[in-house]
Protein backbone atom coordinates (compact mmCIF):
# COMPACT_ATOMS: atom_id res chain seq x y z
CA UNK A 1 0.00 0.00 0.00
CA UNK A 2 1.31 3.26 -0.73
CA UNK A 3 2.77 5.42 2.02
CA UNK A 4 0.16 8.66 1.61
CA UNK A 5 -3.05 5.44 1.51
CA UNK A 6 -1.58 4.00 4.69
CA UNK A 7 -1.41 7.00 6.46
CA UNK A 8 -5.28 8.39 5.04
CA UNK A 9 -6.54 4.86 6.25
CA UNK A 10 -5.17 4.70 9.57
CA UNK A 11 -6.21 8.27 10.25
CA UNK A 12 -9.65 7.45 9.10
CA UNK A 13 -9.92 4.14 10.73
CA UNK A 14 -8.79 5.72 13.97
CA UNK A 15 -11.04 8.84 13.87
CA UNK A 16 -14.37 6.12 13.16
CA UNK A 17 -13.08 3.65 16.33
CA UNK A 18 -13.07 7.11 18.45
CA UNK A 19 -16.27 7.93 17.55
CA UNK A 20 -17.92 4.70 17.99
CA UNK A 21 -16.33 3.28 21.03
CA UNK A 22 -17.16 6.73 22.83
CA UNK A 23 -20.82 6.56 21.43
CA UNK A 24 -21.27 2.96 22.32
CA UNK A 25 -19.44 3.86 25.92
CA UNK A 26 -22.08 6.54 26.24
CA UNK A 27 -24.96 3.80 25.68
CA UNK A 28 -24.09 1.85 27.56
CA UNK A 29 -22.63 3.57 30.64
CA UNK A 30 -24.70 6.32 30.33
CA UNK A 31 -22.71 10.27 31.25
CA UNK A 32 -19.33 7.99 32.13
CA UNK A 33 -18.25 9.16 28.77
CA UNK A 34 -19.04 12.90 28.24
CA UNK A 35 -20.02 14.71 31.85
CA UNK A 36 -17.83 16.87 33.90
CA UNK A 37 -16.06 14.08 35.21
CA UNK A 38 -15.56 11.51 32.52
CA UNK A 39 -13.52 8.09 31.89
CA UNK A 40 -13.61 8.34 28.21
CA UNK A 41 -12.19 4.51 26.87
CA UNK A 42 -11.30 5.90 23.57
CA UNK A 43 -9.21 7.81 25.32
CA UNK A 44 -6.77 4.75 25.23
CA UNK A 45 -6.28 4.71 21.58
CA UNK A 46 -4.41 7.92 22.72
CA UNK A 47 -1.53 5.26 22.78
CA UNK A 48 -1.27 4.58 19.04
CA UNK A 49 0.29 8.22 19.33
CA UNK A 50 3.24 6.24 20.02
CA UNK A 51 3.14 4.22 16.78
CA UNK A 52 2.19 6.26 13.88
CA UNK A 53 1.61 10.15 13.10
CA UNK A 54 -1.40 9.29 11.86
CA UNK A 55 -2.97 8.73 15.14
CA UNK A 56 -2.78 13.00 15.66
CA UNK A 57 -5.02 13.80 13.09
CA UNK A 58 -7.45 10.60 13.74
CA UNK A 59 -7.72 11.25 17.21
CA UNK A 60 -8.76 14.90 16.77
CA UNK A 61 -11.11 14.45 14.13
CA UNK A 62 -12.18 11.48 16.29
CA UNK A 63 -12.64 13.88 19.25
CA UNK A 64 -14.28 16.99 17.10
CA UNK A 65 -16.81 14.31 15.46
CA UNK A 66 -17.90 12.79 18.46
CA UNK A 67 -17.73 16.76 20.55
CA UNK A 68 -19.98 18.01 16.95
CA UNK A 69 -22.88 15.40 16.69
CA UNK A 70 -23.62 14.77 20.85
CA UNK A 71 -26.32 17.13 21.55
CA UNK A 72 -25.29 17.59 25.59
CA UNK A 73 -21.74 18.95 24.35
CA UNK A 74 -20.75 21.80 25.70
CA UNK A 75 -20.54 25.06 23.33
CA UNK A 76 -16.62 25.29 22.90
CA UNK A 77 -15.92 20.99 23.44
CA UNK A 78 -15.81 21.11 19.34
CA UNK A 79 -12.62 23.49 19.92
CA UNK A 80 -11.14 22.78 22.84
CA UNK A 81 -11.72 18.73 23.11
CA UNK A 82 -9.77 18.82 19.52
CA UNK A 83 -7.10 21.28 20.60
CA UNK A 84 -6.29 19.25 23.91
CA UNK A 85 -6.54 15.51 21.76
CA UNK A 86 -4.44 17.23 18.89
CA UNK A 87 -1.96 18.54 21.31
CA UNK A 88 -1.53 15.46 23.85
CA UNK A 89 -0.88 12.72 20.72
CA UNK A 90 1.55 15.35 18.92
CA UNK A 91 3.47 15.08 22.41
CA UNK A 92 3.24 11.48 23.06
CA UNK A 93 4.32 11.07 19.06
CA UNK A 94 7.36 13.55 19.84
CA UNK A 95 8.06 11.50 23.12
CA UNK A 96 7.54 7.80 21.91
CA UNK A 97 10.92 7.29 22.56
CA UNK A 98 11.26 7.63 26.07
CA UNK A 99 10.65 5.10 28.38
CA UNK A 100 11.15 4.00 31.60
CA UNK A 101 12.12 0.33 31.68
CA UNK A 102 10.09 0.03 28.43
CA UNK A 103 7.08 2.01 29.86
CA UNK A 104 6.27 5.16 27.85
CA UNK A 105 5.35 6.74 31.47
CA UNK A 106 6.20 10.88 29.80
CA UNK A 107 3.91 10.32 26.78
CA UNK A 108 0.92 8.60 28.59
CA UNK A 109 0.80 11.68 30.93
CA UNK A 110 0.16 14.41 28.06
CA UNK A 111 -3.41 13.43 27.61
CA UNK A 112 -3.71 14.35 31.24
CA UNK A 113 -2.00 17.55 31.23
CA UNK A 114 -3.35 18.94 28.57
CA UNK A 115 -6.45 18.18 28.90
CA UNK A 116 -6.61 18.58 32.66
CA UNK A 117 -5.42 22.48 31.29
CA UNK A 118 -7.66 23.01 28.93
CA UNK A 119 -10.80 21.34 29.96
CA UNK A 120 -10.24 21.82 33.32
CA UNK A 121 -10.61 25.61 32.16
CA UNK A 122 -13.99 25.19 29.85
CA UNK A 123 -15.70 23.17 32.66
CA UNK A 124 -14.66 25.85 35.11
CA UNK A 125 -16.36 28.81 32.36
CA UNK A 126 -19.57 26.75 31.88
CA UNK A 127 -20.21 24.51 34.87
CA UNK A 128 -18.29 26.44 37.77
CA UNK A 129 -16.10 25.23 40.23
CA UNK A 130 -12.97 26.23 40.58
CA UNK A 131 -9.86 25.58 37.85
CA UNK A 132 -7.75 23.58 39.84
CA UNK A 133 -10.41 21.15 40.61
CA UNK A 134 -11.66 21.19 36.97
CA UNK A 135 -8.55 20.13 35.96
CA UNK A 136 -7.52 17.58 38.44
CA UNK A 137 -10.49 15.84 38.18
CA UNK A 138 -10.14 15.81 34.43
CA UNK A 139 -6.66 14.79 34.20
CA UNK A 140 -7.36 11.88 37.04
CA UNK A 141 -9.83 10.75 34.31
CA UNK A 142 -7.23 10.62 31.78
CA UNK A 143 -4.68 9.07 33.73
CA UNK A 144 -7.49 6.82 35.00
CA UNK A 145 -7.99 5.77 31.20
CA UNK A 146 -3.75 5.62 29.77
CA UNK A 147 -2.65 3.94 33.01
CA UNK A 148 -4.89 1.29 32.88
CA UNK A 149 -7.01 0.68 29.65
CA UNK A 150 -3.82 2.75 27.69
CA UNK A 151 -1.02 0.66 29.01
CA UNK A 152 -2.88 -2.58 28.36
CA UNK A 153 -3.44 -1.32 24.46
CA UNK A 154 0.17 -0.08 24.71
CA UNK A 155 1.39 -3.62 25.86
CA UNK A 156 -0.88 -5.92 23.78
CA UNK A 157 0.22 -4.22 20.25
CA UNK A 158 3.98 -4.69 21.25
CA UNK A 159 3.65 -8.02 22.73
CA UNK A 160 2.08 -8.84 19.66
CA UNK A 161 4.23 -6.94 17.04
CA UNK A 162 1.44 -5.50 15.64
CA UNK A 163 3.64 -2.10 15.92
CA UNK A 164 5.47 -3.80 13.64
CA UNK A 165 2.76 -5.35 10.92
CA UNK A 166 0.28 -2.44 11.02
CA UNK A 167 1.91 0.82 11.78
CA UNK A 168 5.34 0.41 9.78
CA UNK A 169 6.45 3.41 8.16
Amino acid sequence: MRKKARYLTQCGTIAALYVALTYLQNILLPGTASMAIQFRAAEALCVLAFFTPAAIPGLSLGCLLFNLSYAQALPLDFLIGTAATLLSTAFMWKSRQVCIKGYPLVGLLMPALWNGVLVGWELSLYVGGGFLVNALLVAAGELGVLLTLGSGLYYGIKLRKLDKKLFRQ
